[in-house]
């Protein structure tokens, strides 16, 4: 049942939006919640509240002795800027360890995510490539309602006050500024949310986000650099890009190719006569920090990666140290950049502006 519940679930559009000015940031997350309201229903759930912010909350009742109500929490929304709509589930039985070929040149490669090797012999629901799966965090819905559905069905099984809730634009922060802690009413609760097996994580964290005005760039300009902006925003799908005519952009437009989806550079070959070899350079700075990256005289292919952090050598190359700050801001642990004083050959104000912008670094001096 709790396979059938979350395939019924991903075919629910409930993307968030980083542009919405109300909660929730798109009315579709109300389908899903509407859903679940009527199925909370069926289960016999008390205390069923649907907000005009599309938080959805309910009680299971205790049925011993215990005055103690826990709670548990998943949301709705999916990650903006990737489609929910015409969700299409693949089930791989049995996953033999091996990549698996989706649709639009996605693969999922143990050797880029290793821990794909502990789930060999399970079952694997993935995207077929067009669109995302959901699974962050309808896995977490359908697990809560898989749930209610065993005690209710269960009732000589033991069990505290419960209390759920699904609340919306997780995604994009601020969906739960509305939530009523108090009228909550738990005494603990727990966030059902993407993890290992049997994996508790006790701290939470705040995540942020900016947007930088960035002004002075023009058009018109005869430089080829004028080209960064519809690449920038091309990078959001898998492409290739011929590089001859902008060179210096390579190591930053590899840096996000990495974070997003890939991307294969070509005619970039004038890369190995700058003042390194920026070809194995940017190749090898992304190794370092959990991209794979293959390389010919005059190409880079980049795949997706999460960026891991790691230590990077500069090569004394400014544009080298620079991609790299950048690398570290989008990177899970910290990036140690060994020659990053050699950002003074063109950028001298650097490290100052990264920090001003929300970056952080420690400066350790080598004797």
């Amino acid at each position: 049942m709790l396979l059938e519940r979350f395939l019924k679930y991903v075919q629910i559009d409930t993307m968030s939006s980083e542009d919405g000015t109300t909660t929730p940031s798109t009315l579709k997350q109300f389908d899903l919640a509407k859903v679940l309201q009527e199925e909370l229903k069926e289960l016999g759930l008390t205390d069923i509240n649907l907000s005009d912010q599309c938080i959805l909350t309910a009680t299971l009742k205790t049925n011993c002795n215990s005055n103690e109500t826990i709670g548990f929490i998943a949301h709705l929304d999916t990650i903006p800027g990737f489609s929910g709509t015409n969700v299409k589930p693949n089930i791989v039985k049995n996953y033999d360890g091996k990549v698996i070929e989706l649709k639009n040149n996605v693969r999922l490669n143990p050797e880029q995510f290793p821990f794909m090797n502990n789930l060999i012999g399970k079952t694997l629901i993935t995207t077929d490539g067009t669109t995302v799966l959901g699974a962050d965090d309808k896995a977490g819905v359908a697990i809560i309602m898989d749930m209610l559905e065993y005690f209710t069905k269960n009732p000589s099984v033991p069990h505290k006050t419960i209390k759920v809730a699904f609340t919306p634009d997780e995604e994009i922060g601020g969906g739960i500024d509305s939530f009523d802690v108090k009228a909550f009413g738990a005494d603990y609760a727990y966030t059902i949310d993407g993890g290992a097996y049997n994996e508790i994580n006790y701290e939470n964290f705040n995540a942020a986000s900016a947007v930088v005005n960035i002004t002075g760039l023009d058009p018109d300009s005869p430089q080829g650099d004028r080209i960064c902006q519809k690449l920038f925003d091309d990078l959001s799908d898998n492409i290739t890009v011929s590089g001859e005519d902008f060179p210096d952009l390579i190591p930053i437009l590899a840096v996000v190719a990495g974070a997003k989806n890939g991307a294969d550079f070509q005619n970039i070959g004038r890369l190995r006569l700058k003042e390194s070899d920026r070809i194995e350079a940017v190749a090898q700075m992304l190794r370092e920090i959990g991209a794979t990256v293959q390389t010919t005289i005059d190409s880079m292919c980049v795949h997706p990666a999460q960026y891991t952090g790691g230590i990077i050598d500069a090569h004394n190359d400014h544009r080298i140290a620079m991609s790299a700050a950048i690398a570290s801001t989008v990177s899970s642990e910290p990036v140690t950049i060994l020659g990053a004083e050699c950002v003074q050959k063109s950028y001298p104000d650097f490290w100052s502006e990264f920090t001003r912008l929300g970056g952080y670094y420690e400066q350790y001096i080598r004797r």
